[in-house]
């Protein structure tokens, strides 16, 4: 990494993405190339997310969504599930005061019920005190699963047809947005995914239909500021079409 200050070309400073969702890929790898335990390469990971944070808000980037914790993660040996759950009520509790003196905002998306008590209950400490903000939103996606997210939204909606509430004709994309657990979240216009994988790992599918996909192969421990700004200059890049020409 280059020891100069990164920084933004105009062309990217008046052209920023709106919402920049990231997919935080490579931890396991950082830490076996180096000889140390998984762990490490999440709570270096952490670091990573704490100057992404830092960095987005200072930008202007109004909404950042972190894919922290997946579905399928409950699937990790328990020990490494037990770390991580640990390092997420530490960092609720180290960071807290930092967001809020920055005027971030937290949202959490993903089947929070699954987690562990004290950290649901971190959760809804760290998302009250920092609920009057209005800068940067940060929307963290913790036992996240697309795919459970849109059957859980096709029920709801199944139940509003029902009881008569809603007619099947009414149905449309609009309707499903709105029973979406990102319902008050705008879909990203940037999704980042880091190590270099090409998949989208369940994560947001109806919301990036039309989101601009940026993959480095940086691990996310490495994914620093210098990483952030190529992203968003890669983005700056980008023609929008939406299906048009």
């Amino acid at each position: 990494m280059s020891s100069a200050s990164p920084h933004l070309s105009p062309e990217a400073k008046v052209s920023l993405p709106r919402h920049v969702a990231v997919i935080m890929d490579g931890n396991g790898r950082w830490a076996k190339a180096r000889g140390l335990p998984r762990i490490e390469g999440h709570r270096q990971g952490a670091e990573s997310a704490r100057v992404i944070i830092r960095t987005a808000g200072e930008l202007g980037i109004k909404y950042l969504t972190l894919y922290a914790f997946s579905a399928e993660n409950w699937n990790r040996p328990k020990d490494e599930v037990e770390a991580l759950m640990k390092y997420l009520v530490h960092y609720l509790k180290t960071e807290t005061s930092e967001l809020n003196k920055n005027s971030v905002r937290l949202e959490v998306i993903g089947q929070i019920y699954r987690l562990p008590e004290n950290v649901q209950e971190h959760l809804k400490k760290s998302i009250a005190t920092l609920s009057k903000n209005n800068g940067l939103t940060l929307v963290m996606a913790l036992s996240y699963g697309s795919r459970i997210e849109i059957v859980d939204a096709v029920r709801r909606i199944s139940e509003e047809v029902k009881r008569g509430k809603l007619e099947p004709a009414d149905i449309t994309e609009d309707v499903v947005s709105k029973h979406l657990w990102t319902r008050n979240i705008p879909d990203p216009d940037l999704l980042i995914r880091t190590s270099g994988e090409m998949r989208v790992s369940n994560f947001l599918l109806w919301q990036i239909s039309y989101t601009e996909l940026v993959v480095t192969p940086t691990l996310w421990p490495d994914f620093r500021k210098p990483q952030l700004y190529a992203a968003l200059e890669e983005y700056t890049r980008r023609h929008r079409r939406f299906g048009g020409v």
